[in-house]
C-alpha cells in the first residue's frame, strides 16, 4: 500500500521511494509456525464424500492435520448404494505412494479399501520399505450398503501381507467374523476375535461394536494381554455412512498428535459419535455424517 508524503525524506523511520512515496509496512515480528501433522489416507473414492479419501480429508483437516491422499480404486456410488468399482494400476499406486513419502514427513497412515490382492501386495511392499510410523489399517471388505469391495483372494492376502506391517486394525464385528472365521456377537466373541487376529500377526486390535446394543469397542494391545472396553451410546438416524472410516482415520490423527493408543481410540469413539449426532440429512439413501462438525 502506497500514499503520498511529501515529508517522506525527513521521515526516517518510513522507507520512500524515489516518487516520494512511502510504504506502508503490516509485517510483523517473525514467529515460529506450528507445522500440522501430515495424515496419508491410501484408499478409495467415494464421490459422495461420505467415506474414502474425501471423508478422511475432512476428518484429518478436523483433527487439525493435513492430508494427503493415494486412492486404490475408484467407485461409482451414491448414498443409495455402489454400483461399480474401477481399481487403480497398482503402478499409479506405488509411483504415488513413493512421491509422497519422499515429499512429506508423514505422521501416520490410515489404510481404507483396497479392493484387489494386487493392491494388498503394492501397499505392502511400500510399507516394507519405507517404514511410516502409526500406520492405521481399516479393513473394508463391504460397503455399508452390503457391496463386496474386495475380492476373496485379497481378503486373505490382507491377513497374509498386510496384518503383520501396521500398526492397529480397526474391524468392525462383521469384518472381525470375515478375518478370522470365528462369530463376533457380542463383548466375549470381540475379545476371542481379537486374539485370534493378534495370532495372525496384529500388534494392536479395535474391534468396533456400533452395532451392538448398547454400542462398545474393544481395544486389545499386546497380542491380547491388555483389553480395554469403550461403551457409547447410540444415535438413531439414518446419516450413519462413514463411521468406519471416520473412526480410523480419527485415531490415526491423534496417534500423530502423540496420543496414547488408549486415548486415541478413546477421543476418536467420542468424535464419530458427534459426528453422528450432528449430522445433516443429505441424499436419498444412507447419508454421510458430519466430519466436520467441529468447524
Amino acid at each position: 500500500m502506497y500514499y503520498y508524503c511529501p515529508t517522506a525524506l525527513s521521515r526516517p523511520r518510513e522507507h520512500a521511494n524515489p516518487d516520494g512515496f512511502v510504504e506502508e509496512s503490516h509485517s510483523l515480528p517473525p514467529r515460529e509456525k506450528k507445522s500440522l501433522p501430515v495424515v496419508l489416507s491410501i484408499a478409495g473414492y467415494d464421490p459422495t464424500s461420505g467415506a474414502g479419501v474425501t471423508a478422511d480429508i475432512k476428518t484429518i483437516a478436523a483433527h487439525g492435520c493435513y492430508a494427503i491422499t493415494c486412492i486404490t480404486a475408484l467407485t461409482v456410488q451414491s448414498t443409495r448404494g455402489v454400483k461399480r468399482v474401477e481399481m487403480v494400476d497398482s503402478r499409479i499406486i506405488t509411483e504415488t505412494l513413493e512421491e509422497l513419502i519422499t515429499d512429506f514427513k508423514v505422521a501416520a497412515v490410515r489404510i481404507g479399501m483396497l479392493g484387489s490382492a494386487e493392491a494388498v501386495r503394492t501397499v505392502a511392499a511400500f510399507l516394507r520399505r519405507n517404514q511410516p510410523e502409526n500406520v492405521v489399517l481399516d479393513p473394508i471388505l463391504k460397503s455399508s450398503s452390503g457391496a463386496d469391495l474386495i475380492f476373496r483372494e485379497g481378503a486373505q492376502a490382507i491377513k497374509d501381507k498386510l496384518l503383520p506391517l501396521v500398526d492397529v486394525i480397526t474391524p468392525n464385528i462383521d469384518e472381525a467374523a470375515a478375518l478370522t472365521g470365528l462369530p463376533v456377537h457380542n463383548v466375549e466373541e470381540m475379545q476371542v476375535a481379537a486374539a485370534q487376529l493378534h495370532r495372525l500377526g496384529a500388534r494392536n486390535v479395535i474391534v468396533t461394536g456400533g452395532h451392538l446394543d448398547p454400542p462398545v469397542d474393544l481395544l486389545s494391545r499386546t497380542s491380547g494381554h491388555e483389553v480395554k472396553l469403550y461403551k457409547g451410546e447410540r444415535v438413531t438416524g439414518s446419516s450413519t455412512h462413514g463411521t468406519g472410516c471416520a473412526f480410523s482415520a480419527a485415531v490415526a490423527c491423534n496417534l500423530a498428535h502423540d496420543e496414547s493408543l488408549a486415548d486415541a481410540t478413546r477421543d476418536a469413539k467420542q468424535y464419530v459419535f458427534n459426528a453422528l449426532k450432528n449430522a445433516i440429512a443429505l441424499g436419498k439413501g444412507k447419508g454421510p455424517i458430519n466430519h466436520l462438525y467441529r468447524k
